[in-house]
This record gives C-alpha cells, sequence and structure tokens, in this order.
C-alpha cells in the first residue's frame, strides 16, 4: 500500500472509520505512517493525535477499541478507508459516532418503513391506517395476510406479467415486515441470521 505521507507538510492523512457491519461512518482521524504500521500489526485502529503531539490508539483509556478490518486508499493515495468492528461507542463523548448518531443497521427505505410501520403499531387506534387495521386483528390476520400475499407471488411468478409479480413481491415484503413487528423483531434481527449463515 502506497500511502502518499508527504503530499501533506505535517506527514498525516485523514482516516475515515466506517463500522464494518452496518457500513456507518464512525469518526474521522488522522494517521501518520508510524500510527498506520501500529494499526496493521496490532489489527487496533490507531491514530496520530494532533492535540496529544503523539500516536494514540483508539480505546487505550476507555477500552472502546475499534478492531481493524479493512484498510482501502482512495485514488489520491491521501485518504484511507477503514472498516472495523468497534467495541462499545466510538465518540470520547459516549455516543456510537462521533455526530450522535446510533449505529444501527440501515436498509434504506426499507428502514423508513419499519418506522412507519412502527408507529402504526402504536397506534393501531388509528381508523385510517390499514396497518394500524392489521395491528388491531392480531397477529392471526397478519399471518394469513402474508399467506395469501405469498400464494399471489407464486402464482405471478409463474404467469409472464413481470409488473404484476413486482407489485405481487411488494405486497409480500410489506406484509412480512408488518409480521415481524407484530411478532417483536425487525428485518435486522433476520438479516443477523442470514449473516451467521454465510459461509466465506
Amino acid at each position: 500500500m502506497k500511502v502518499a505521507f508527504d503530499k501533506n507538510n505535517d506527514g498525516l492523512i485523514p482516516a475515515i472509520i466506517q463500522d464494518q457491519s452496518t457500513k456507518n461512518v464512525l469518526m474521522l482521524g488522522y494517521m501518520n505512517e508510524d500510527a498506520l504500521n501500529r494499526t496493521i500489526e496490532t489489527g487496533k485502529v490507531t491514530f496520530y493525535s494532533r492535540s496529544k503531539k503523539r500516536i494514540w490508539q483508539k480505546g487505550e483509556e476507555s477500552g472502546n477499541f475499534l478492531n481493524l478490518v479493512t484498510i482501502e486508499l482512495d485514488c489520491d493515495n491521501d485518504t484511507l478507508l477503514i472498516s472495523a468492528n468497534p467495541e462499545g461507542p466510538t465518540c470520547h463523548k459516549g455516543s456510537d459516532t462521533c455526530w450522535n448518531k446510533k449505529n444501527v443497521q440501515n436498509f434504506g427505505f426499507l428502514t423508513q418503513l419499519e418506522a412507519v410501520i412502527s408507529d402504526r403499531k402504536v397506534n393501531e387506534n388509528n381508523e385510517s391506517s390499514y396497518v394500524s387495521s392489521l395491528f388491531k386483528g392480531g397477529i392471526n390476520k397478519i399471518a394469513q395476510k402474508v399467506g395469501e400475499e405469498a400464494v399471489e407471488t407464486v402464482i405471478e411468478a409463474m404467469d409472464n406479467n413481470e409488473k404484476l409479480f413486482l407489485e405481487e413481491s411488494a405486497d409480500l415484503l410489506f406484509h412480512y415486515l408488518v409480521l415481524l413487528q407484530a411478532k417483536g423483531h425487525l428485518l435486522e434481527d433476520v438479516v443477523n441470521i442470514l449473516k451467521s449463515r454465510h459461509k466465506i
């Protein structure tokens, strides 16, 4: 790995730390050549502290280490993207990230959809909400709906109408997300099981 430390007068380059699992950005630190070498040798992310004027290993005092997974270099060879598994909160103020964000799995629009479903579950007496009516009907009603959507998806899979197949697939996924929450779970719980089964 040819890192362009010499492009900066102070010999430091920025290192972006990303959670290996959630892909969330945890923090930004700075490394010199020594810090990078120590990171690679120890498997613990190590920085150069500009305030303390010395090398410091993340977690050396708090125990909240960043366990190295991978290091990538950008196109100009002067910025590092480091994938790590954090032990505890990353920020010195006690939050998961230095932007005071929770370090949770994010599935984009599906995570937004889960938040809406969660709100409808809490407010199940909302008569204008279809999801609220499902929760109000109980687990049997929700499970039955998932079964119906699964059958309809299979039927459309055996036909040639791709539009209908995708629409039924969307209905199935939506109702499955509702069923998960009715059982007290989220999509992340299922993804974690899939990850545990995955063989590299």
